[in-house]
């Protein structure tokens, strides 16, 4: 027998297996590709925001800490005695040490916590200068230009994480990543459930790690994937509460509030002058200049007491009249959990109470959005909130550092030197949508993008390069083709 009859007629060489029609299909469905590629987008570009943020807040919750460092001789003292001295005294001492400005607010001091005295004065401008005061001494331990209440190291941390010093242009960098968090969190957490539910996965596949993966995207995949589920919950807090206090989401925000009539009432100071009530607290002896002109030292002591005696305990901030003719405000100040956050206004030369306003009777939205700030800035539950607000930072940094690492891992092999790094999902996505899905996402999104404006633009800008990018890849397409066979 012959090799030719041995091997027989040449037989044509098998076609190699074609490309899938579009690489949507790692996505499972037409949805699913569009969430893949959208989050991948988002992660790449935005990412580089949220690491910045997560950076910035991981700083600030180590403020008290810092404080306490710096600070400690001003606001804390070193022996606690048996009664305080009187509020005026106290006063007294930081107008001895500190003539210029007005009062505009007296923390008293409990415990081995000393009394600030706030002054300000047109040239501090949005700053105040606060004075501590040993309420039991009435010795002066320092001074310091506060903001609101804030040491300059919290204010400068708070700056850093708000804007980075970069005044009303930086907040737009927080307000972007806030903008996107909810969006790349809950995304990646229905494209995880999706590869599970694919793979036939138990719960435990959700939330644990293949450890028997290999080397490789999967691995990093399935670290990227679970610890991001682990964290959604909290990204999600950190996204909304983030975005209530920002420039334009926070603007959108407020204005619901207030169509839904649900902001924190307004404490009314309104005062009646009448023969057997007067307003006027100024001819005592032992004045002092305040904001509503020149009033009685006495008079902290009678309001404060007036306080007490309705049932504001703890610490307060006694907050004497802007203007003449008004009552004073005393505001509880514990922002721990629970906090106690009630106001009354008194009359400061009768001592007596003419409005009050308590925390338990403002609208539920009100409630919820003071104590949602004062847990995003690690206040409401003391150390364990910052812990927690800690472990969410360090945790975001893993999950974007692991993201870019699976962009890395998937960039293209040494046939195709032509992107140094992973190509996106293929686009196609929104083409296979049902009609339902287009009808109700797309206004959807629209209003989404109404209430967070720098959502709705970046998405735009996202939408109007990947048409471009998506143009040009079809221009290009025929003249990088492969050479018909046969030749």
């Amino acid at each position: 027998m012959s090799v030719t009859e041995l091997s027989g007629p040449p037989r044509p060489e098998p076609a190699p297996p074609a490309d899938p029609p579009t690489r949507p299909t790692r996505g499972g469905s037409p949805l699913g590709a569009l969430l893949l590629r959208l989050h991948f987008y988002a992660g790449v570009l935005v990412a580089p925001f949220l690491l910045i943020a997560a950076l910035t807040g991981l700083a600030y919750t180590v403020a008290p800490q810092v404080d306490g460092v710096l600070y400690g001789d001003r606001l804390t003292v070193t022996g606690v005695g048996e009664r305080p001295l009187p509020v005026a005294d106290q006063v007294g001492a930081a107008r001895n040490a500190h003539p210029e400005g007005s009062v505009t607010s007296v923390q008293p001091g409990t415990g081995d916590r000393t009394t600030r005295v706030v002054f300000s004065a047109p040239e501090y401008g949005e700053k105040q200068h606060t004075v501590y005061v040993d309420p039991y001494t009435a010795r002066v331990q320092g001074q310091l230009t506060t903001w609101f209440g804030s040491t300059p190291a919290t204010t400068w941390l708070d700056d850093l994480h708000r804007n980075l010093h970069l005044g009303v242009a930086g907040r737009h960098y927080s307000e972007l990543a806030a903008s996107w968090l909810w969006v790349i969190a809950l995304g990646g957490v229905v494209l995880w459930w999706r590869r599970r539910r694919a793979s036939r996965a138990t719960v435990r596949h959700l939330l644990v790690p293949d450890l028997s993966a290999a080397r490789g995207v999967r691995r990093t995949r399935g670290w990227h994937a679970t610890l991001g589920v682990w964290l959604t919950v909290g990204l999600l807090f950190l996204s909304a509460t983030g975005l209530t206090w920002s420039r334009y989401a926070g603007a959108n925000f407020g204005a619901g509030l207030d169509s839904l009539d649900a902001r924190a009432p307004q404490l009314s100071t309104a005062l009646t002058a009448t023969p057997g009530n007067p307003t006027d607290t100024g001819g005592g002896h032992h004045g002092m200049s305040t904001g509503g002109g020149v009033v009685e030292s006495a008079a902290f002591d009678r309001v404060l007491t007036a306080a007490r005696t309705a049932g504001l305990a703890g610490p307060v901030e006694i907050a004497p009249a802007p203007e003449p003719g008004s009552a004073w405000t005393v505001t509880q100040v514990d922002n721990t959990w629970p906090v106690a956050k009630d106001r009354v206004a008194v009359d400061p030369a009768t001592a007596t109470v003419t409005a009050r306003s308590d925390f338990a009777d403002w609208p539920l939205l009100a409630q919820l959005s003071g104590l949602g700030i004062q847990a995003h800035m690690g206040v409401l539950f003391g150390p364990v909130n910052q812990i927690l607000l800690a472990a969410l930072a360090l945790g975001l940094l893993c999950v974007i550092v692991w993201g870019y690492r699976m962009w890395w891992q998937r960039r293209p092999t040494r046939s195709d030197r032509r992107a140094r790094a992973g190509t996106p999902p293929a686009r196609g996505g929104v083409r296979g949508l049902p009609r339902w899905v287009l009808l109700v996402g797309v206004p959807v999104t629209a209003a989404v993008g109404w209430a967070l404006p720098l959502f709705g633009l970046t998405l735009l800008a996202f939408l109007a390069v990947d048409t471009v990018l998506g143009a040009v890849s079809r221009r290009r397409r025929p003249a990088t083709a492969p050479a018909p066979a046969g030749r």
